[in-house]
């Protein structure tokens, strides 16, 4: 039988997890095997099995019975789609229950076959502290992974986990706990978290957020401060920040809540408890940044059972390499790109250095658009990309730099995001690498050929571009032009510099 099919023509792999919690139960089919971790169906149901567990040690009946129905449409989907690996990964509701084992085999009798694993919360913390790093590569500091049951709390340091312990600190279970009494919640949070002796080595690190319930936070607080950027992942906000937000978040009547834009409903009632365990350890280790991270369990698996041969790639570089094959004319200019534009920023930084490559990378995306939208659908498109590997600053600054090399004005009302989320250096470095960029794309046409021979320099006496003998037939109105841009960008005087014919 013959797989899904790419556009190339190539068969291509396809792999499925689900994740069946105690809150909720998600199917995730997972495209080809990337860096970039690509869901190509994306499905949940909130069962809240763990409804009642505290009191009754049980599953919740209700829940089991509508699981069951929920797990043979995940299971048909998953086979339908040809999905291989295809696995199921049972969490802290199921691993607690006295009836989880009984479940389990009910399900393995429905799905024969298909692997079922009732993971212990060790294993879920390596899980989702893999799924953290999987966008993340550099984290360290502290994991924290909300589930219905259970809380994980993942310690990172150089990119390998050195610590990590789980607390019946889940938003169903301290809801039971606490007999949905906010104020008992805050005791029972403070208790449990105390006994973790290892999180006084985790004072003023980064936190980093795992799990539904701390995402439904950070979209309330998006909605709440018109952000300008409606992409959860790897939202970063400070730890007074994130403290004001978990506040207010516990403080705050569902029914205004329910009246911001997006706001995710079926989480609505989990919100108080998981704001009352981030304000907890928001106390106990007085982070440096909080950062919400979509990539967790499901993604920690993906990367371990289908792409750890990618593992090692950087997932920012990976990403933009992916969309240049994909949308670019030319999978060897970028390197010739990052030659040309390096003397116009001598005293980059690393990281700086990383956006450029991306920048120079993705520079060519929008060659197949509408010439009249190109510069709005570029930005628009890197702004929004399904891309690991990008923070929203970085976004914000190859959309930007792209925009600018698609010739848009900066006054146009699309670019606000980028106005908004970048400092003023980064913005003025964005407009001056896509001016730079704009300025090779039209001495070459996207040939390589023709940007041999050429070369910009930059001094105190001013922007020079470079000819060699020969190359001349590049020069031109339009070049003229945009090396002014530039210079003017650069608050510098341009000129042409061509070498004589021998």
């Amino acid at each position: 039988m013959r797989g899904p099919m790419t556009r190339a023509g190539s068969t291509h792999r396809r792999s499925a997890v689900v994740d069946l919690g105690s809150n909720s139960v998600r199917l995730v089919v997972f495209d080809g095997i990337t860096r970039n971790p690509i869901p190509i169906f994306n499905e949940k149901a909130v069962l809240r099995l763990g409804r009642g567990l505290n009191a009754t040690g049980r599953l919740n009946e209700e829940g089991v019975g509508a699981a069951i129905q929920v797990m043979d449409r995940f299971y048909a989907i998953a086979r339908g789609m040809d999905a291989d690996p295809f696995e199921i990964l049972s969490t802290a509701a199921v691993r607690d229950a006295s009836n989880g084992g009984e479940f389990v085999e009910t399900l393995r009798a429905r799905m024969p076959g298909v692997p079922i694993r009732i993971l212990s919360g060790e294993e879920e913390a390596d899980y989702s502290a893999t799924g953290v790093l999987c966008g993340l590569p550099e984290a360290d500091g502290l994991v924290a992974d909300i589930g219905g049951g259970s809380l994980e709390l993942i310690r990172l340091s150089g990119g390998q986990k050195l610590d990590a312990c789980t607390l019946r600190l889940g938003v169903i279970r301290l809801n039971d706990r606490s007999e949905n009494d906010l104020a008992k919640a805050r005791a029972i949070a403070d208790a449990d978290i105390a006994q973790v002796g290892w999180l006084d080595d985790m004072q003023g690190r980064p936190l980093y957020l795992v799990g539904g319930a701390f995402r439904a936070l950070a979209r309330l607080q998006i909605a709440r401060t018109n952000y300008p950027l409606n992409i959860v992942h790897l939202y970063t906000m400070s730890g007074d920040g994130a403290k004001d937000m978990a506040d207010w978040a516990a403080s705050t009547p569902r029914r205004t809540l329910e009246r911001l834009p997006g706001a995710p409903r079926k989480r609505l009632d989990d919100v108080p408890f998981a704001a009352t365990v981030l304000r907890r350890l928001i106390r106990r280790v007085q982070p440096t940044c909080v950062v919400v991270s979509v990539d967790g369990l499901r993604e920690g698996w993906y990367m371990r059972r289908v792409a750890a041969s990618v593992k090692a790639l950087d997932p920012q570089e990976a990403v933009a390499h992916e969309m240049c094959t994909r949308l670019g004319r030319s999978e060897t200019l970028p390197d010739r790109l990052m030659t040309w534009t390096a003397p116009l920023f001598a005293d980059e930084d690393p990281s700086m250095r990383r956006l450029r490559r991306a920048a120079c990378l993705m520079s060519d995306i929008g060659s197949y658009d509408h010439p009249e939208y190109r510069a709005e659908q570029t930005y628009l498109r890197v702004l929004r990309m399904q891309g690991v590997g990008f923070d929203h600053p970085a976004r914000a600054f190859v959309a930007l730099t792209l925009a600018v090399r698609y010739e848009a004005e900066l006054g146009q009302e699309f670019l606000q995001p980028s106005r908004l989320l970048l400092p003023p250096e980064q913005y003025g470095r964005a407009v001056v690498l896509g001016l730079a960029l704009r300025l090779a794309y039209t001495v070459c046409g996207g040939t390589e050929e023709l940007l041999d021979g050429t070369w910009v320099g930059m001094s105190k006496q001013g922007l020079a571009l470079h000819l060699s003998a020969g190359r001349g037939v590049v020069r031109g109105e339009s070049v003229r032009r945009r090396l002014d841009r530039l210079a003017d960008a650069l608050s510098l005087p341009a000129r042409i510099e061509e070498a004589a014919t021998a």
